[in-house]
């Protein structure tokens, strides 16, 4: 069966899911490390013309370099519009002492509101006396603005990654860069949505250096004076936009039809803000590894990679019911996870993770898919040492069974068959709390442009090779693995505050 064939029964499906676009493989630009993605990132910003908007969870409040970079393009492009959305919780958590609110404030003072909107989201699920006395770094549990897009002009770079000098450095992450104004114009109407949900950061003179303030030209009332309209406000906003028979898709890349040999759905999962909830990434994915578990994908292969491993109990239960050859898991080891010896609670969080990870090889063994689904743990030195990183990847790619391209009467393109037809990139962390708490942005991918295909294959690899092995059960049942109770209490307090692993 030809490729198109084989992906018919994924896209078919999707089309009712989620709004899409059509494209040239060559549009997406793979990207490979944290250092490509911040050069790429800024260079980027140097070169706009016309608008830079970026959506993030934090900009971290030491990141000068990169306000810098801001200033130099805002300077010499009069034209140059600036336009930011972080998370409120997370944005404000270091006030009044430097925040990221308060690095970003001094853009507006020099630029002017005109040119340069700040806004930060804060979730409808934290009012009143639970606001009052949840302790700050507890807070998050209750939902936070997840959505990394950072835009330029007609070009978007969706991933996993803040902006922080770790995500530039050595934390792991994945970038793709889609150069089409298409897509890049969905997702600027996506933040722009948002936004007018969210709090306007405006300079102050007081000890924080900004105040947060609601526009009376906002889409809905404050989500902490009246959580309840404020929800019904943004379904109404949000629904139609994110609609695959509403959504306002535009027409301006100019790839003849036949060139086009690339689809790319626009998913968001934005389910505190929507009742009732018509997010489009669990939909989808669930419908991608459903269909994956039909007679005729037996000999496909699938590998999904999360830092913080602790994947929605309905897809684990998907990934082992797929009719896949292969299966693999790619996750951070204890000394990859950002966590790693913190002080705190904070500090039980890498062994809370074992505990998660044992307990998925626990069930891949009473599905008796031992010989066909391995965990990986990636490690790359130790986090707090010199040359140690972290591991903050997130996405899921599926290679088909072998297929025959109408174009290919040798054999010469087999090795092809290696290499995934299908991708996820985004914010996502795949998670319960991610189906229910944060607000988050993804595309997935499906592709028959053999030279797309190639690039996922080796982004695949080096995030496989040579920094991951396997780890299977009885390595997590030695004495240095096992975990405590203290771990296992940490785990149940997390659960308990509303945040979800």
């Amino acid at each position: 069966m030809s490729t198109a064939g084989m992906l018919a029964p994924f896209t078919g499906e999707l089309d009712r899911i989620a709004p899409s676009f059509r494209i040239n493989g060559s549009q997406i630009r793979v990207l490979q490390s944290p250092a490509e993605f911040y050069e790429t990132l800024k260079a980027k910003i140097l070169a706009a013309e016309r608008r830079i908007f970026l959506s993030t969870l934090y900009i971290g409040k030491s990141e000068t370099e990169l306000i810098a970079t801001l200033q130099q393009a805002l300077r010499a492009k009069p034209d140059l519009k600036l336009s930011i959305l972080t998370d409120a919780l997370r944005g404000t958590r270091e006030a009044p002492n430097p925040s990221c609110a308060s690095l970003l404030a001094p853009l507006v003072e020099e630029f002017g509101p005109d040119r340069v909107e700040i806004r930060m989201y804060h979730t409808p699920n934290l009012t009143g006396l639970r606001k009052k006395y949840v302790p700050r770094r507890i807070n998050e549990g209750w939902g936070l603005q997840h959505m990394k897009l950072y835009g330029f002009d007609e070009e978007i770079i969706l991933s996993g990654a803040n902006l922080s000098t770790d995500y530039f450095t050595n934390r792991q992450d994945r970038y793709h860069l889609f150069s089409s104004k298409d897509v890049t114009e969905y997702f600027a109407n996506i933040q722009g949505a948002v936004s007018s949900l969210s709090f306007l950061v405006q300079p102050s003179k007081s000890q924080a250096g900004f105040e947060l303030v609601w526009p009376d030209d906002n889409s809905g009332p404050s989500p902490l004076e009246n959580p309840r309209q404020f929800i019904q406000e943004s379904t109404a906003l949000l629904s139609g936009l994110i609609s695959p028979r509403t959504a306002p898709l535009t027409a301006h890349d100019a790839t003849p039809p036949e060139k086009r040999d690339t689809s790319v759905y626009l998913l968001a999962q934005f389910s505190q803000l929507l009742s009732p909830d018509t997010s489009t990434e669990l939909p989808a994915v669930t419908h991608v590894l459903k269909t994956l578990s039909l007679p005729q994908y037996a000999g496909s292969s699938w590998t999904f990679t999360a830092g913080y491993f602790n994947p929605a109990p309905s897809l684990t239960r998907l990934l082992l019911s797929t009719a896949s050859r292969r299966g693999t898991v790619i996750t951070a080891s204890p000394e990859a996870n950002g966590f790693y010896k913190s002080p705190g609670v904070s500090g039980l969080l890498p062994d809370a993770y074992t505990l998660l990870a044992r307990r998925f090889l626990r069930t891949v063994h009473h599905h008796g898919r031992d010989t066909v689904v391995a965990l990986r743990e990636w490690r790359r030195g130790t986090v707090g040492q010199p040359g140690g990183w972290t591991y903050h990847a997130k996405g899921l790619w599926v290679t088909l069974p072998n297929v025959t391209s109408p174009n290919d009467n040798n054999t010469e393109k087999q090795d092809s068959n290696d290499n995934p037809s299908i991708t996820l990139i985004g914010s996502s962390n795949y998670t319960k709390r991610s189906y229910s708490l944060d607000l988050e942005a993804n595309a997935l991918i499906v592709t028959e442009n053999e030279e797309l295909r190639r690039r996922l294959g080796e982004e695949q690899r080096w995030l496989m090779e040579p920094h991951s092995a396997v780890v299977t059960r009885d390595d997590l049942a030695r004495p240095e693995r096992r975990v405590g109770l203290k771990v296992r209490v940490a785990m149940w307090i997390v659960q308990l505050l509303g945040g979800a692993l």
